[in-house]
């Protein structure tokens, strides 16, 4: 019976490798597969995030109409006007709370941290992730609903709600806003904010970009307090017999963000579901802490002044934002200590 052909017959070599040969392939080849996950890795890092991919055409005022409503609560279909159906990418979606009697505040915001022009906005947009408009509601008085379409016209940076704009409405059009939010932008986050304070976009892009564990994340300066109980006090809560004594924990109001997991948690609820509180921080902290979802607390959301890792500063605990924001914002932006590179910590009160 014939033999075997041997596998290497020019050197007479035997049919299976030294142990030495073996060693060397495999030792090539580990070295192989750690080469190309570096080289993977690298590309990775140096790939822009998806939503520096994504095309910057999205209108700067859209207009939100509830397609069905009821007295007091919200509809459930949302038609965006102005737009292809499309949810254009970004990191995060700020909308800053506004009012038809905040007019000064705008213009002195646009004079600071939030650029007046679109072109401006644009390129705010493209370096941090983050879309900013200022959102408003609606009102009966025609001269207000004529100056805000002047300014509309003007600055074109507004998202606009079909809900009343009175401060008795803040839960609903808090609630509005992340249904409007959510329809119009594919985002990791949905920041809400108020108008009343100084904020620095790329440092809350850095917080927001970190890598977190958690899909479900609340993230803000979070608070416990007594609940007011006083009918003559501005926050008195008329459901304090649901509360006891005492708030549970949740973020100040004048700015806070929502992961999209969260977002679309709220969202997927039936209206008529959810406890409206008089206080609309009191509010998303109680839905919050009913979703089990995961309390970041970020102390430089609450800065009474600029500092090397503020974010937001606003006059804690004298006043609920700035006092007298359309002077202090001015005043703020002349300081050193606010234009200084950002310098990220961790500040995490687990």
């Amino acid at each position: 019976m014939p033999s075997s052909p041997k596998l290497f017959p020019h050197h007479g070599r035997p049919s299976h490798p030294s142990p030495r040969r073996s060693t060397v392939l495999i030792l090539g080849f580990c070295l192989l597969i750690g080469f190309s996950g570096f080289i993977f890795g690298l590309f990775a890092l140096l790939r822009p995030p998806t939503w520096r991919n994504c095309p910057y055409g999205v209108p700067r005022t859209v207009r939100v109409v509830w397609e069905k409503e009821h007295p007091g609560v919200l509809g459930t279909g949302i038609s965006l006007e102005g737009l292809d159906g499309q949810r254009h990418k970004v990191m995060a979606f700020v909308g800053i709370q506004t009012g038809f009697g905040s007019v000064e505040r705008r213009r002195s915001l646009r004079q600071t941290w939030m650029p007046a022009d679109r072109q401006g906005l644009q390129r705010l947009e493209e370096a941090t992730g983050l879309a900013f408009r200022f959102v408003i509601g609606k009102t009966k008085e025609q001269s207000k609903m004529s100056e805000l379409r002047k300014e509309v016209a003007e600055y074109d940076d507004f998202l606009l709600l079909d809900i009343e704009e009175e401060y008795s409405m803040l839960p609903y059009k808090t609630l509005a806003f992340f249904k409007a939010a959510y329809a119009l932008y594919e985002s990791e986050f949905y920041v809400k904010a108020d108008d009343d304070i100084y904020l620095r976009p790329d440092r809350l892009s850095l917080l927001l970009a970190k890598e977190r564990t958690h899909t479900q994340t609340y993230i803000g300066c979070m608070k416990k307090g007594p609940v007011f109980t006083d009918p003559k006090l501005k926050w008195y809560e008329p459901l304090s017999h649901l509360l006891g004594s005492e708030y549970f924990l949740h973020a100040y109001g004048p700015i806070y963000a929502l992961s999209a997991d969260v977002v679309k948690s709220l969202i997927a609820l039936r209206n008529n579901s959810f406890r409206m509180f008089s206080n609309e921080d009191v509010t998303i902290g109680a839905w919050m802490l009913a979703m089990n979802v995961n309390h970041e607390n970020s102390k430089a959301l609450c800065e009474a002044d600029c500092s090397p890792t503020s974010i937001a500063v606003w006059d804690i605990p004298k006043c609920s934002g700035l006092c007298e924001p359309e002077k202090k914002l001015l005043e703020l932006h002349q300081k050193e200590s606010c234009l200084q590179s950002p310098i990220m910590q961790s500040d995490e009160d687990d």
